[in-house]
């Protein structure tokens, strides 16, 4: 698989203008943290009702999980109208469909207002199953979503390659380019005043009347109210990270004739998760992205992970031609809604959006509507459904239980692990947790066999980083933070870099 490009094809095909650092005390109405589609969907319709707003990234614009979805812009999500119904009964289901249906809506409005041109096409979304077995629960997903008032049928038959038992259709859904959309709502979010921040990272957040968060760099902006929008909380003081679990993803992206184009958007619950859509390409082609061999972050290796799935790519779209990879993370809520509201029980003028649970289209594009009616007053009748406030004990304790008990056996367990016993056994681009001195360090050797050492200590709860061999990263198995091979923070929760220690002597 060497000759596949490792990035994201988002990434690839839609660079961004670079954005200034903060590099002076700034005070505005709203400052949103984080820039990936809820941020800058926040921020633009903040600014789109007069509000001054600073946009704050800790990296580069939309490089996070928004740079590397699948990009469905569904209202469908597997098969979780029939849990909704059972959770949040016949009127929480019907409100989840008009929301994240809504959602979609305001994409396509958005798209024709602006002219974006951003590859958006109308296309059915398809839950299918292979196994006669698993048809129940198909009829049990229609049901519920038919009568949450989607246009949804069961089908038997679809475009895809090979025969299915049966499936949910819903009409009416849509794909993009989700970065050329979201640039430009960057640049219209300029246009209204809004400003833009790069590598400004956020470390200090004090609530008050004005808030004030404070970056790495000592800069602080004062806000009338702030926006947490970074994928997961980086501030604990919700004890959200109790309550949510990251999972990641992989993706092959291959091309095919625009003849063998499925055309829809489809997923399935069995082989551990089958997501396949696609999108414009060459010229007679179509760019075919199949996600799939969801695990969560720092378990295991990935580079047979990624081999299956384009074993699967391969065996059920024969002749086509492997282009890209690329990997996704993303967080969980216990009941499967996501936090979009007050950022915890005494908040007043602090607010999160997060938990997408592999629907962040829907529910980030949801997430900029809904925050800039509850920041300007309003009450929205939805609001309720998605406030990160509510607590179900019967539907949550069961998974907040098996999350914390995984966190703990990382805690605990991870310490009592044997790792590797020398540097000498660390192969070149690969990386291990080794005792040096008597700490845990993580190690990476380089392709020229020189050793690069931090500390192995997660800097967010005080887990042990794992090696992804994959992305040449340290990864925590408990939050998800990720780490490049010198400490420095690629993905959240964690704020602040795994601390240097002297790299360890040459093998011999």
């Amino acid at each position: 698989m060497s000759e596949l490009i490792k990035e994201s094809y988002w990434v690839d095909s839609a660079p961004s203008p670079s954005h200034p650092p903060l590099a002076e005390d700034l005070t505005v109405d709203v400052a949103v943290i984080g820039a990936g589609i809820a941020g800058v969907c926040t921020a633009w319709e903040l600014a789109r009702t007069g509000k001054r707003v600073a946009l704050l990234e800790a990296d580069e614009v939309l490089t996070g999980t928004t740079g590397y979805t699948t990009a469905k812009v569904s209202a469908l999500h597997t098969l979780r109208y029939a849990e909704i119904r059972r959770a949040f009964g016949a009127e929480g289901a019907a409100t989840y469909a008009t929301t994240q249906q809504g959602a979609i809506e305001r994409v396509a409005e958005v798209v024709a207002e602006l002219g974006i041109d951003c590859q958006f096409e109308r296309v059915p979304a398809y839950t299918w199953v292979e196994s006669e077995g698993q048809l129940a629960k198909i009829h049990s997903e229609v049901e519920a979503a038919t009568e949450a008032g989607l246009p949804a049928s069961f089908v038997t038959e679809s475009d895809l390659p090979f025969p299915i038992a049966g499936a949910i259709r819903v009409e009416d859904q849509a794909q993009f380019h989700p970065r050329a959309y979201l640039l430009a709502l960057l640049d219209d979010l300029r246009k209204h005043g809004g400003q833009v921040f790069e590598h400004t990272r956020i470390h200090g957040l004090e609530e008050g009347e004005p808030c004030r968060v404070v970056s790495e760099s000592g800069h602080t902006v004062t806000a009338a109210d702030v926006v947490v929008a970074t994928h997961y909380p980086v501030f604990d003081r919700a004890m959200l990270f109790a309550r949510l679990v990251p999972h990641r993803d992989l993706v092959i992206a291959a091309v095919i004739p625009e003849v063998q184009d499925p055309k829809g958007m489809y997923i399935t619950p069995e082989q551990g998760i089958r997501s396949v859509r696609t999108a414009p390409y060459g010229e007679g082609e179509r760019l075919l992205i199949v996600t799939g061999e969801g695990f969560t972050p720092g378990e295991g290796e990935v580079e047979p992970r990624y081999q299956a799935l384009a074993d699967w790519t391969s065996e059920r779209f024969p002749g086509a031609r492997l282009t890209y990879r690329w990997s996704a993370q993303d967080t969980s809520t216990p009941d499967g809604i996501s936090y979009i509201g007050p950022f915890h029980l005494g908040a007043r003028h602090t607010w999160v959006a997060t938990g997408f649970g592999g629907w962040g289209m829907t529910n980030g594009v949801l997430a900029g509507q809904l925050l800039t009616a509850l920041i300007n007053g309003e009450s929205p009748s939805h609001a309720g459904l998605y406030d990160p406030r509510r607590i179900h004990p019967l539907k949550e304790a069961v998974p907040m239980l098996k999350a914390q008990a995984k966190v703990a056996g990382h805690m605990v367990g991870d310490r009592l692990r044997s790792y590797v016993g020398s540097v000498d056994d660390i192969a070149p681009g690969q990386g291990a947790v080794v005792r040096v001195d008597g700490e845990r360090c993580a190690v990476y050797r380089d392709d020229a066999g020189q050793c690069h050492a931090v500390s192995a200590t997660c800097t967010h709860l005080g887990c042990l980083v794992n090696f992804d061999d994959a992305e040449r990263s340290w990864v925590c198995p408990c939050h998800g933070s990720r780490f490049a091979t010198d400490g420095s923070v690629l993905h959240g929760p964690a704020t602040k870099p795994l601390r240097a220690v002297s790299a360890p002597p040459a093998p011999h």
